[in-house]
């Protein structure tokens, strides 16, 4: 009879959220079913020997969580496409992550000052928490805050019967 790891001590926690550092294939199946992945795998994409892809990691993640966001390279993401459907991963949404100084690898490249960070999510989309980033202040930028004429709107903006109403609280929806 085989048992469970004993679940490691975390890096970090305040009570609300709860962080674990370390090679995930070790520390997941340990913990049991988790709110949230948070994943920054080598992408596999140098002749580093610490950058070599952590072979199944997308199957064990999905073992445990329905949510996960992503650190990742387009390269990496387009590469490894079929590992994250195959473990039933769908993919929601992403962000840019912009870093101040980048790095560079290839002197005929142009330096990467980006990574993007994807969120997968598995099950129906309506099981997925729906907490809404939102900042202070209006968007002058964000046409859904005014309700255009009906003759003002265009085939591509028209309205859309099932939009959530947008809240009046002086906040608007976060930048990707």
């Amino acid at each position: 009879m085989t048992t469970a790891p004993a679940a490691p001590a975390p890096y970090w926690s305040d009570g609300q959220v709860t962080l674990y550092h370390g090679d995930m294939r070790e520390i997941l199946p340990a913990l049991g079913t988790v709110d949230l992945v948070l994943a920054d795998p080598p992408y596999a994409e140098t002749a580093l020997a610490w950058d070599r892809w952590p072979d199944g990691w997308p199957t064990i993640a999905a073992e445990v969580t329905r949510s996960m966001w992503c650190f990742g390279s387009m390269r990496m993401f387009l590469a490894r496409h079929g590992e994250f459907a195959a473990a039933g991963w769908k993919l929601s949404q992403d962000i840019v992550w912009e870093k101040h100084n980048g790095s560079g690898f290839a002197a005929d490249r142009f330096k990467r000052v980006h990574e993007h960070a994807l969120h997968w999510y598995r099950g129906d989309w309506s099981g997925v928490h729906h907490d809404t980033p939102r900042i202070p202040g209006a968007d002058p930028t964000d046409r859904y805050q005014r309700r255009p004429r009906a003759a003002d709107r265009t085939a591509h903006a028209g309205s859309i019967a099932a939009a959530p109403p947008r809240p009046k609280d002086g906040t608007r929806l976060a930048r990707s």
